[in-house]
């Protein structure tokens, strides 16, 4: 049997979503314009993203849906 290595969650996905949002645009503030800029701020765009698709996915109209 295989056992896997996971650690525990302590904090929901969308607190730890926001803090990455929040670390990746204070990377980008510290960056000069470029690549490495641009990637940070997609980032930070994408964690923001995922976070309204998980509140939208957890809503009540949702999961009447389904």
């Amino acid at each position: 049997m295989h056992l896997r290595r996971g650690t525990k969650q302590t904090a929901p996905l969308e607190h730890r979503l926001a803090e990455e949002a929040t670390r990746l645009r204070a990377k980008a503030k510290s960056l000069s314009p470029g690549i490495q800029r641009g990637r940070a701020i997609r980032q930070a765009r994408q964690a923001d993203t995922a976070i309204h698709i998980t509140e939208w996915l957890r809503s009540p109209g949702v999961r009447m849906l389904t």
